[in-house]
């Protein structure tokens, strides 16, 4: 028989029986100690709780900070480049750091006590005031191609814009050449006449954001025009009708003008922009441009006669000042301008229509006074449609013979108001598509209005 060895391990049968049999008569005293403490750990299961909701709190708030931050770095990276770009990719540091923010937002569960409603962005919103945000997010390309439009935007450095108008004119005039007879008889010809012009004006804009306040612009037109000329009464017959087309084509007037914001939009104010412009008389001018006589009568006057060629510009100076206004009122932008165009008297070689004479003097067209008013919808971040009324009120023309007298021209006066609708759509971050249907409600407006312009911003 082996002896034990008092140096030696118990076996570990034996060990575990000893640890039983104490386990055993410790138990109850053991539990009797557990017992009176279980309220305490609830209570710090619940402060751990509420510490763990609070981290996740403050977790989102600085979450949406870093987003801030970053739309903030984009914006300050983009004036600094000299563009605008509506989504531009955020630097690495910050991206990586909102990558693994996102990523931690998402695989945290939601505490108890709070909800979150996800926003548009692809993140979340917590309070209806950052779902409010979102949306106004959405929609602000569309209100920054209003404003465009309006000459009322001031954060692009530099927009090129390309523009093209077609102006339908038809105009139909009686004319009697007799005298009644026992004031009921009219004796003599009866003629129509009838003048139809359409006009095709490519507009080469440049928009240059100088300053967060001022907008330099130079427009650059070419001009098409063709005008056919109609009278009835040819021969002395007034079943016959005479017909003769002219054309012409060449650069237009050129303006140069300046857009000054004065007060930005706060509260019920709107925002208010001064206008002030140039414009050149770089066009062909109207004087003194050979006619066609078509007709004469048998004592040598002229019955119908017509211009070589069409003018392209008016050809005087002209100074304008105006100002707009913009307010925002979700879901409407409301806008308006008012103005006054000066025109300087010119002097020219040959100002009468006659083709038998050549008389020179000078020319004062008459000054006009414009206002408009509108109202444009945004449907969502790229599109809006736009409904505006216009009227251009026109004094009459004045002329200067050499040793004469000014005096002046009948029905050179006019009053042309135009009901507009407009559509403007986003195609890319940088190009937008703006198409204007303009509906003449006087005879001195044009019959119709087609136009297209795609601001490109560089």
């Amino acid at each position: 028989m082996n002896r034990m060895d008092p140096d030696r391990p118990a076996p570990p049968t034996l060990a575990r029986a000893i640890a039983l049999v104490l386990l055993a008569a410790g138990a109850p005293a053991a539990l009797a100690q557990q017992a009176p403490s279980a309220p305490a750990s609830e209570a710090e299961l619940r402060q751990l709780a509420e510490q763990l909701a609070a981290l996740k709190n403050s977790y989102a708030q600085e979450v949406r900070r870093l987003r801030e931050l970053d739309m903030q770095v984009q914006a300050l990276q983009s004036r600094l480049a000299g563009r605008v770009q509506a989504a531009t990719a955020p630097p690495p540091a910050v991206a990586q750091a909102q990558a693994q923010a996102d990523a931690d937002a998402q695989a945290m569960p939601e505490p108890a006590a709070t909800t979150a409603a996800p926003a548009g962005d692809g993140g979340y919103a917590s309070t209806a005031a950052e779902a409010e945000q979102a949306r106004e997010r959405e929609v602000a390309r569309s209100v920054a191609d209003v404003k465009q439009q309006t000459r009322t935007l001031f954060d692009q450095r530099l927009v090129i814009e390309n523009g093209l108008t077609y102006n339908r004119y038809d105009r139909k005039q009686l004319s009697l050449n007799g005298f009644l007879a026992l004031d009921a008889i009219f004796l003599g010809n009866i003629a129509i006449e009838n003048v139809e012009s359409d006009t095709l004006n490519y507009n080469l804009g440049l928009r240059w954001g100088v300053s967060p306040r001022l907008t330099l612009n130079l427009d650059v037109p070419y001009v098409a025009r063709k005008t056919i000329y109609q009278k009835g009464g040819a021969g002395g017959s007034a079943a016959a009708i005479a017909q003769e087309e002219t054309s012409g084509h060449g650069l237009g007037d050129v303006t140069a003008s300046a857009n000054i914001k004065l007060l930005p939009e706060r509260g019920w104010r709107p925002e208010t922009v001064l206008n002030v412009g140039v414009t050149a008389p770089t066009g062909r001018e109207p004087y003194g441009i050979p006619w066609n006589v078509l007709e004469r009568d048998d004592d040598d006057f002229i019955r119908f006669a017509v211009p070589e060629e069409q003018p392209t510009g008016n050809g005087t100076w002209q100074a304008s000042v105006g100002l707009s206004a913009v307010k925002t009122s979700d879901p409407a932008i409301l806008f308006g301008n008012i103005g006054y165009t000066y025109s300087f008297e010119s002097s020219f070689d040959d100002i009468d229509n006659n083709p038998d004479t050549v008389n020179p003097g000078k020319v004062k067209l008459g000054d006009s006074f414009y206002f408009g008013a509108g109202v444009a919808f945004a449907f969502n971040e790229r599109t809006s449609l736009s409904i505006s009324l216009s009227d251009r009120l026109s004094a009459r023309a004045r002329t200067r013979y050499e040793g004469a007298p000014w005096a002046k021209v009948i029905g050179s006066d006019g009053n042309a108001a135009m009901f507009n609708l407009g559509v403007t759509y986003a195609m890319n971050p940088h190009a937008t598509m703006v198409g204007l249907l303009g509906i003449g409600l006087t005879p001195d407006a044009p019959d119709f209005s087609l136009g297209l312009k795609v601001p490109y911003t560089l």
